[in-house]
């Protein structure tokens, strides 16, 4: 059997997708593709038509053709075959059969294509095989991505602490210059300017020099490492604010220092007004593309015990609905509520409860009320739920840490174990040391592993646990230390399937017509998760 060219053709023989097996010109394929119509009979039975050099084998899609260009001595029940397999793709990847929806999802279909034919002949695959290689992702592809990151923030880190000890290194050069003591600038003024890198001034009330009753203040406004200009009006005398200390400014050039004190972990407390509107989170949320957006966000409050067993286990959810233009406010929402008996769902007050509990659709009590639009942040809230337990097979990731002294050194296996129910990202296990001079001799880790030496933790990083590494294990050694030292441990992760299972089925219009378009968002993640 030898397939020239699979295609889907509509009816008039126009190509939408052609994928050619053999050599073959764009000129002689769609000349076949063109002439297929023609010699397609009415109220025949036959799924094949054959011509002097090629055959045609046939499916019906609605308003489209499946076609298979065959040569003449090719086995037309393998042919038949394959042509069965591809028409049961063809909707896996194209949700609408006709000219739009199969040209969106062109090349998806065409990747189908090849794992079906391979050089004209026929695969021995299924439609999950199918799905299943082109989906395929490589789990040692994102830990070679980690690794490389991890290289590149070093390399980063690296750079922000050279150039700090540079900006140091100009300050007492500075110093040294100026003889590290004070230099008048001006009698007359009654102030004095530093050359300190705290850069006090001092005046008199009076500003006849240093007479009696001037009444010194001390100004704490530090906006410069370097000697302020004699035209800049004084700084106002005020005492510095309890447990604060100095205050740094906001020059360029201190900002290129503080960043670089930063960058090593420094704390530094710095005068600055929040600005109006700003988010609390760092990362802004992704913008809504859709008319409707629902988001289902769970948060996990988890306490485990060392020896075993669970202390806390706290699953609390919502979800919130977020509406582009008013026009499209007028809606109801269908929720499938999975089959977990251990989560108690509680509507917003303005829901009609009694809609949500027989039907689960969620609409306001006064169906004639629409839901508010532009809402930014999470939007309005629709539904919350909470599941609690203290079995520990729900939960999703448990933590055994095994330290054992051995003479002049402790050393500590760390092992995870995750559910197979979630797949969880961005894990991120801390692991809380006795004050060390260097950092830990780390054996064997799966994953990443990061000392953070000024608050004494070792971090190990896993981007993603699945199927492929539902455990894994970290062996360090530290010199010797009590078992206690090491707790309590701290977990972070996310995860794209939550406890309840919640899913938006549907939109519906109460005022009929086309429902709009909508999106959901899923995402689970711990809010406090530890082992004590």
């Amino acid at each position: 059997m030898v397939v020239l060219a699979a295609s889907i053709i509509s009816k008039s023989g126009k190509a939408l997708v052609s994928r050619q097996f053999v050599d073959m010109s764009r000129i002689r394929i769609e000349g076949l593709l063109a002439a297929f119509p023609k010699l397609v009979g009415t109220g025949k039975q036959h799924t094949y038509v054959e011509t002097e050099n090629v055959r045609y084998v046939y499916q019906p899609i609605d308003t489209l053709y499946l076609l298979l260009v065959t040569n003449k001595q090719s086995n037309i029940l393998e042919d038949l075959e394959t042509l069965r397999l591809l028409s049961k793709l063809v909707p896996e990847y194209s949700y609408s059969l006709d000219e739009e929806g199969i040209s969106k999802t062109a090349f998806e279909l065409i990747f189908a294509f090849d794992e079906v034919i391979s050089l004209g002949h026929k695969e021995n695959v299924t439609v999950t095989q199918v799905k299943q290689y082109c989906e395929m992702e490589s789990h040692e592809e994102r830990l070679h991505k980690l690794v490389m990151q991890s290289k590149i923030n070093e390399t980063k880190d690296v750079m922000k602490r050279k150039a700090s000890e540079i900006d140091k290194s100009k300050i007492e050069k500075g110093r040294s210059d100026k003889g590290g003591y004070m230099s008048l600038q001006s009698m007359g003024s009654g102030r004095i300017d530093s050359g300190f890198s705290s850069d006090m001034s001092i005046s008199s009330g009076g500003g006849g020099g240093f007479g009696s009753g001037s009444g010194f203040g001390l100004s704490t406004d530090v906006e410069s490492y370097s000697t302020k200009s004699k035209g800049r009006p004084p700084a106002s005398a005020s005492a510095p604010p309890k447990g604060l200390g100095m205050q740094l400014g906001k020059s360029q050039k201190n900002s290129q220092f503080l960043e670089s004190l930063k960058a090593e972990g420094e704390v530094i407390i710095e005068d600055v007004r929040p600005i109006a509107g700003q988010s609390k989170s760092a990362a802004a949320a992704a913008p809504l593309t859709d008319p409707v957006t629902l988001t289902v966000e769970e948060k996990l409050n988890v306490t485990l015990k060392r020896d075993g067993g669970v202390s806390n286990f706290d699953v609390q959810g919502t979800l919130s609905l977020q509406i582009l233009n008013q026009d499209d406010g007028l809606i109801q929402v269908q929720v499938e509520t999975g089959g977990n008996q251990g989560v108690l769902f509680k509507t917003h007050p303005n829901i009609n409860k009694d809609l949500f509990s027989n039907e689960n659709i969620l609409g306001l009590k006064d169906p004639n009320r629409p839901f508010p639009a532009g809402q930014s942040g999470d939007g309005v809230g629709l539904l919350k739920w909470r599941m609690q337990s203290v079995d520990e097979s729900v939960v999703p990731l448990t933590i055994n840490c095994w330290p054992s002294v051995s003479g002049n050194e402790t050393y500590v296996s760390i092992e995870y174990e995750a559910s197979s129910t979630f797949d969880l990202q961005n894990v991120v296990i801390s692991v809380p040391l006795p004050a060390l001079r260097e950092a830990p001799n780390v054996r064997q880790v799966d994953g990443e592993w990061r000392y953070d030496a000024r608050n004494s933790i070792l971090e190990w990083s896993i981007l993603l646990i699945d199927n492929t590494n539902r455990s894994g294990s970290m062996e360090f050694v530290v010199p010797p230390a009590d078992s206690s030292v090491f707790f309590p441990i701290s977990v972070r992760f996310v995860a794209s399937n939550t406890f309840s299972d919640l899913k938006v089925a549907n939109i519906l219009p109460l005022k009929g017509g086309t429902p709009p378009k909508f999106s959901q968002r899923t995402q689970l993640s711990t809010e406090n998760y530890q082992v004590v």
